[in-house]
């Protein structure tokens, strides 16, 4: 009798961990045939996670994402989801700019947290997409490097912006200065660091400036990176004899950050500087709460890939009314993280639409190889061509008074 029951109670025990194992797998993928295929997903939400870099050593933080993200996907569950699966947003990681923090953060994302897709990712020095793409994770957010470009996974919301070099650029951002300025027939001096891929965005748009009509008169890549230069005037002193002897029309900076750029503007301005001056990374409102800053970037034509929050486009009054809710209603400072995460997560909402009730893993990337989506907000992303190609979009947004002013709504070009 004894030995009896023991075998019974072993088999019965063993039957009902596999029921056990089996059910919990159906309720965690929404299937028991999906397997990680549709992980995450379930017949009423899908569960998504963010990657950001919220702390940095040098300061640098895309930690607002989060925000823009969580208004998107707020909207989305009180309009009733997507095929009637909310969204379940988890939060954001913190990558750090430290790649093994970054891994460490998405393997537990993907592993642990059992994630259908991360959303948004904002995430420089990240290099875990191998992993990803490995196991068939997809992910929407800000494609900056090449080494994300082109990943079957991957999903930039305003495309790549790093192709491959020698790959030619939409002209969206001459032709934006052109129309602000009253032509393209300009001399234009392109200024860059000396890092590798401000080497290669400098030539590549510089070759988008002089394709479009503009004359490029000087480049210069010598600028150090690490810390702006203690004296600009050897880098003035180029500048100031480019054009045939004289000051160029048009000066394009490729370098990052305010303390580069308001120094590199400041001495421009101090050595007689009348032209326009242009660059893709001043567009940050906080900036404005610092007079220097302010006074450094008075009359620059900032150049943002979205259309701007000082708009008064209905989509963009959506975006702020969708933020400040999200928020609890307190007041915010708009940034361009903010619309990151928005309208990453509006395109993974559209991406969703276009897949239909049967989701897993697979039938989401099969359905992005022949996705198209317009919005106002951001423009127009196409896959597969975006995924080796920014989109073309972008605006120009001037600092007048101390303040932003849209200069140019957000327009786009194709490549010529």
């Amino acid at each position: 009798m004894p030995s009896f029951f023991a075998g019974r109670t072993s088999k019965i025990t063993i039957a009902l961990g596999a029921l056990s194992l089996l059910t919990a797998c159906a309720s965690e993928g929404g299937s028991t045939s999906g397997g990680a295929a549709s992980q995450g997903v379930t017949g009423k939400t899908i569960k998504v996670a963010g990657l950001l870099t919220k702390t940095s050593p040098i300061g640098y933080s895309s930690a607002e994402a989060e925000l823009g993200a969580k208004a998107r996907f707020d909207r989305a569950n009180a309009e009733g989801g997507v095929h009637g699966r909310k969204i379940e947003f988890i939060g954001a990681g913190d990558a750090t700019m430290d790649p093994a923090t970054g891994m460490t953060v998405v393997r537990r994302q993907v592993e642990k947290d059992r994630v259908f897709a991360i959303v948004p990712v904002s995430a420089p020095g990240f290099n875990g997409m191998e992993y990803l793409e490995q196991r068939k994770v997809p992910w929407v957010g800000w494609v900056t490097s090449p080494a994300q470009c082109g990943l079957s996974t991957a999903f930039g919301f305003n495309g790549c912006l790093t192709p491959k070099p020698g790959t030619k650029l939409a002209p969206w951002w001459p032709d934006q200065v052109g129309a602000a300025i009253g032509g393209k027939d300009k001399t234009v001096w392109m200024q860059g660091t000396d890092t590798a891929s401000s080497k290669v965005g400098t030539a590549t748009i510089g070759t988008a400036f002089q394709d479009a009509g503009f004359k490029v008169v000087g480049t210069s890549t010598s600028v150090p990176a690490g810390a702006p230069p203690q004296d600009w005037l050897p880098f003035i002193n180029k500048v100031k004899t480019s054009a045939d002897g004289g000051w160029p029309d048009v000066v394009v900076s490729i370098m990052s950050g305010v303390k580069h750029n308001g120094g590199f503007y400041t001495a421009l301005k101090k050595a007689g500087y009348k032209g326009a001056i242009s660059d893709a990374t001043s567009y940050d409102p906080k900036v404005l709460a610092d007079p220097q800053s302010v006074a450094a970037l008075e009359g620059v034509y900032a150049a943002p890939q979205l259309e701007p929050f000082e708009s008064g486009i209905a989509e963009v009054v959506k975006m702020k009314a969708d933020l400040q809710k999200a928020a609890g209603g307190k007041e915010l400072v708009f940034s361009q993280h903010m619309a990151t995460g928005y309208w990453s997560a509006d395109v993974f909402l559209a991406m969703l639409e276009k897949t239909g009730k049967d989701l897993t893993r697979e039938s989401f990337i099969k359905a992005s190889q022949n996705f198209s989506y317009e919005n106002p907000g951001f423009g127009r992303v196409s896959y597969p061509k975006n995924k080796t190609a920014s989109n073309g979009c972008g605006s120009l947004v001037r600092v007048q008074g101390g303040k932003f002013v849209v200069a140019q709504h957000l327009r786009c070009s194709e490549v010529n």
